[in-house]
């Protein structure tokens, strides 16, 4: 088991001592690392602590509600590639609904894997009622089923399950069970029947849970983080507003102390009737993807399952992250003229209006759109990875055209314009940086890159992420010339471990992302990275003449606070005051 303690350590490297190393930048973090790559499934495991799954991840750590000590039990290059849910059995074996592969697994007390079932799709809520194992499906018209661990045909509950997810059996012998489309929970016995509908109008519902009391406990995906109480026997409901934004899961203690876990944030909460919350292991960060910056200084990420803002979180807690909006799936962004763009790799381009906090989808049924920009003129500018080429989007009378820049790509992932309005692509499999030329032609700028992935233009120069080198390559825009201008960031999986690939769509929902590491240059001429792999992001300063910044990595805040008002700013990043306090 890798074990990753203290406020120092991050899901990157479990020691906490692994720094950025730059002589040309000073490095520090805009919001501490987070230590678990979103949190899924959660339940108590025989030894007392309390097992997360990360689908996100594809790992399955267990936290020690104690001291909020991490260990990661289940690592990323196993053979569970997509964790959402588990539940153990009487014998201490733990199963694992793997959701994207449709998997389910036993791991035995020794850490022995076998296969379960490859028959269920999309399988996710996952309970144990003795020595009887149940799973259902989170798709339309899914289903409910009980698995035979020891061998045997499964057996099909019921079918019709609007998205299922977290379950587990009443006092009154029933399975219960959430549609989280539809709002509806609904129970059925284990040993099969007709399901009933429970309760009708819950928000979200994408959990049920009960306590030690009996009483049932509904757990709402939305922003509001909101938690609804069914009394079994009358039907009465209390229903608290947590704040704990898109909340997944939640277990018992043997005290009754309620934990919670959030796909959209990660951490472990604990969480009292009334809603009031105490960090367990800090939310933060569980990519992030794209990174941008508005003019007056705002920095926005995006984190998969939301739009988010690295600072003061002003939730009481201590992640440092703000969440704006619960937005599915967005990787690319960028700002321009008060709006947000995001590319989603899941095929869409939405604008958002962070005022009005309004969206409008403006293209769909792209194949994997990763980075985005915008063109001098206006238009949008999107690296179309999965197609391999680089469309543009314009607008005229309310209506979006989409027309190709270059094709026969290889597999571009971001764009970025230069002072003269040419567009620039990096390839992160072609280990290249590419130049648009006017009629279309494609010409290289620089090559040997390794992976460049993020890309911005900074002067004369280009910057690139290089995902492979775990490092920042500038590039100059009139020679082609390249260098390493810093060096072990952290991107990408951790040092030593590597990870299938989990397919992108599953049974026409998606599946697990591909990581992109965004880049963008601030008005001060600052550079912002989404340090995908710790969950952070990362601000890097030209060091000055006057011997400003640093090339230690950080200094406190690397070491995972977030900086004060003034004191932890270089003088030149003062116009980000307004947003550290």
């Amino acid at each position: 088991m890798r074990p990753v303690t203290g406020t120092g350590a991050s899901r990157f490297d479990d020691t906490g001592g692994r720094r950025v190393t730059s002589r040309r930048w000073h490095t520090d973090r805009l919001n501490p690392p987070n230590r678990l790559w979103g949190s899924n499934g959660v339940t108590f495991g025989p030894d007392g602590r309390l097992y997360v799954a990360q689908f996100l991840a594809g790992r399955i750590s267990a936290v020690d509600p104690a001291s909020g000590d991490v260990d990661v039990v289940v690592e990323q290059d196993g053979p569970v590639q997509a964790p959402d849910d588990l539940a153990f059995g009487a014998d201490g074996s733990m199963y694992i609904a793997d959701l994207t592969p449709g998997r389910v697994w036993r791991r035995t007390p020794d850490g022995t894997y076998t296969l379960v079932s490859d028959e269920v799709r999309v399988p996710n809520g996952i309970t144990c009622v003795g020595d009887r194992l149940f799973v259902n499906e989170m798709r339309m018209n899914g289903r409910l089923l009980e698995l035979f661990p020891d061998g045997g045909d499964p057996v099909v509950l019921t079918d019709g399950l609007a998205l299922g997810n977290a379950m587990q059996l009443g006092p009154d012998g029933f399975l219960y069970y959430p549609h989280m489309i539809g709002n509806q929970v609904w129970r059925i016995p284990p040993d099969g029947g007709v399901p009933e509908l429970f309760a009708e109008h819950v928000d979200d519902p994408v959990a049920v849970r009960f306590d030690k009391g009996g009483v049932l406990v509904v757990l709402s995906r939305g922003p509001a983080g909101i938690v609804t109480r069914i009394d079994l026997a009358t039907g009465a409901r209390t229903v608290v507003v947590s704040g704990v934004v898109g909340l997944d899961n939640a277990a018992f203690d043997a005290e009754n102390r309620m934990y919670v876990s959030s796909f959209g944030s990660g951490g472990v909460t604990e969480m009292h009737e009334d809603g009031r919350t105490r960090e367990i292991v800090p939310r933060g960060l569980s990519g992030p993807f794209g990174v941008t910056v508005d003019p007056r200084g705002t920095v926005y990420a995006a984190d998969h399952y939301r739009l988010a803002s690295p600072g003061d979180s002003g939730e009481g807690d201590s992640s440092g992250v703000l969440t704006h909006e619960l937005q599915t799936f967005v990787h690319g962004i960028t700002a321009d003229d008060g709006l947000l763009h995001f590319a989603s790799e899941y095929g869409d381009i939405r604008t958002y209006d962070p005022v009005r906090r309004t969206t409008r989808v403006r293209v769909r049924g792209l194949d994997r759109p990763t980075g985005i920009a915008v063109a001098p003129d206006g238009a949008l500018v999107v690296a179309e990875t999965g197609a391999g080429r680089v469309i543009r989007v314009d607008e005229t009378d309310g209506t979006d055209a989409v027309t190709v820049l270059a094709e026969g790509l290889r597999h571009p992932v971001d764009v970025a314009f230069d002072a003269e309005g040419r567009c620039h692509v990096s390839d992160d499999r072609l280990g290249a940086v590419l130049r648009i030329d006017g009629d279309g032609e494609v010409v290289t700028v620089a090559e040997g890159l390794g992976a460049p992935q993020g890309l911005v233009v900074r002067g004369d120069e280009l910057f690139t992420v290089d995902t492979l080198g775990r490092c920042l390559r500038a590039v100059s825009l009139g020679t082609g010339e390249s260098r390493v201008d810093a060096e072990d960031l952290p991107v990408g999986l951790p040092p030593g471990i590597t990870r299938a690939q989990p397919a992108l769509f599953v049974e026409g929902m998606p599946g697990s992302p591909r990581p992109f590491a965004g880049l963008a240059v601030a008005p001060d001429g600052t550079l912002l990275l989404s340090a995908n792999g710790e969950g952070s992001v990362l601000r890097l300063t030209a060091v000055g003449a006057d011997g400003e910044g640093g090339a230690d990595g950080g200094g406190g805040a690397a070491a995972g606070r977030t900086p004060s008002p003034g004191g932890d700013l270089p003088r030149r990043c003062q116009w980000h005051r307004r947003y550290f306090i």
